[in-house]
């Protein structure tokens, strides 16, 4: 069987645009990761939100091997993924307000911690209304969007803002507006979304720079190893022992 074009075509767009954002990207991620180093070392806590398909980027930061221990997953219920029934329900809440302000005073987010907030489109209340309260409560706020959107598109929350406009540091993923990189003859709409992708090498390049930082200054990363090698459990277990105030996914 002969290699697929369209498959080869979608691997190239990846590449691509994991070449522009680790290029045009680099310095705002570098100072993300600061910010992360400087919340770990000053006693923060480290929080990452998003909603529907955006949320598996920040999933993918929260209690895995190699990643920090201290970040947790802020959820929103009903908006973490395609679980919840009917799955249109989590696009629907995404637009509702207030709901963003709830979860955060209800969360043990506080001043002097970071919420990385990933949404593709940053248009949605959710987000917006998210770090605007976030900022607010003395939070550092990464977001994570593509900047695209507040280009090509008209906000949905009350403020006409964008995610982009209420972060102190903004990473853009670079992906077009509707998130589908192929086309082909025969097929009505664009396919292959590359945002999942690229979004989550952001994350992990983001937390990579915080690692180099915080060793930099001398600090031990609080990393997690993996469970299935040998002394993993034993290492985790040490780890969330010490940092265990600022580890919430096991309460």
């Amino acid at each position: 069987m002969s290699d697929s074009k369209l498959a080869g075509q979608f691997f190239d767009a990846a590449i691509g645009l994991l070449t522009r954002v680790r290029d045009e990207e680099a310095d705002g991620i570098a100072t993300a990761g600061a910010a992360i180093a400087d919340t770990v070392a000053a006693g923060g806590r480290l929080f990452a939100f998003g909603a529907g398909h955006s949320s598996l980027a920040a999933q993918d930061v929260v209690y895995r091997a190699g990643g920090l221990a201290l970040m947790n997953l802020l959820t929103v219920p009903g908006t973490v993924g395609v679980d919840v029934m009917p799955a249109t329900l989590g696009s629907a809440l995404e637009r509702v307000d207030g709901l963003a302000s709830a979860v955060l005073d209800s969360s043990p987010a506080s001043a002097g911690d970071l919420l990385v907030i990933i949404s593709l489109s940053g248009r949605n209340a959710l987000p917006v209304e998210m770090a605007q309260n976030a900022r607010a409560l003395g939070l550092t706020v990464v977001g994570v969007t593509s900047v695209a959107y507040a280009d090509g598109t008209r906000s949905r929350h009350a403020s006409g803002g964008f995610l982009r406009d209420h972060c102190d540091i903004v990473l853009d993923s670079k992906i077009a507006v509707g998130d589908a990189e192929l086309t082909a003859p025969g097929v009505e709409a664009p396919f292959a979304p590359a945002s999942t992708v690229v979004t989550s090498a952001i994350m992990q390049a983001v937390m990579a720079a915080a690692v180099e930082r915080l060793a930099a200054r001398g600090v031990e990363p609080p990393l997690l190893r993996s469970g299935n090698v040998d002394g993993g459990h034993e290492w985790n277990g040490r780890v969330m022992t010490e940092y265990r105030d600022r580890i919430f996914y096991r309460h």
